[in-house]
C-alpha cells in the first residue's frame, strides 16, 4: 500500500534528540533522530564539548571522546551505549584500527553490537575517527 505524503507525514512520529552536553553539531544535521523505538545517532567526532575543540593524543583520545560524545546523546534520549544495535566507524588510516578497537572494546564489553570500520579519505575538521550508529530505545 502506497501512502500519499499527507498520510506519511502524519503516521512519521520522529522527533530530535539533542544534548546541551555534547558537541553542538558542527553543520545541518541533529545530534539523534527518534523514530518509534529506534534512535539514529549522527557521526560523532572528537569534540570537546566545552571547549569546540578537537582532542589531541592520537587516535586513542579522539576514540575515547567520541564514545563519550555518543554517550552523552543517547543519556538524552534516556539510552545507554548497551540499547546501540548498530555501529558504522569511519578510520582516515586503517593502520589505527587496532588502537582504536582496544578501546572501543573498553566501551562494549559484552554483547557488542553488529559494526562496519570503513576507511575514508577524510573527515571534518580533521578528525581520524567517526562514529555514528542506530540504537533500540523502548
Amino acid at each position: 500500500m502506497r501512502l500519499g505524503a499527507d498520510t506519511a507525514k502524519a503516521t512519521m512520529n520522529k522527533s530530535i534528540v539533542f544534548s546541551e552536553a555534547a558537541p553542538k553539531p558542527v553543520a545541518s544535521y541533529s545530534q539523534a533522530v527518534r523514530l518509534g523505538d529506534l534512535l539514529f545517532l549522527s557521526g560523532q567526532i572528537a569534540i570537546d564539548p566545552a571547549s569546540g575543540d578537537m582532542v589531541t593524543g592520537g587516535v586513542a583520545a579522539e576514540t575515547e571522546r567520541v564514545l563519550q560524545n555518543l554517550t552523552l546523546v543517547l543519556k538524552a534520549a534516556e539510552a545507554t551505549l548497551e540499547n546501540v544495535l548498530r555501529a558504522t566507524v569511519y578510520l582516515t588510516d586503517m593502520n589505527d584500527f587496532a588502537e582504536f578497537n582496544q578501546i572501543y572494546q573498553r566501551y562494549f564489553t559484552s554483547e557488542p553490537p553488529a559494526r562496519a570500520t570503513v576507511a575514508v579519505a577524510g573527515l571534518p575538521r580533521g578528525a581520524r575517527v567517526e562514529i555514528d550508529a542506530i540504537a533500540h530505545v523502548p
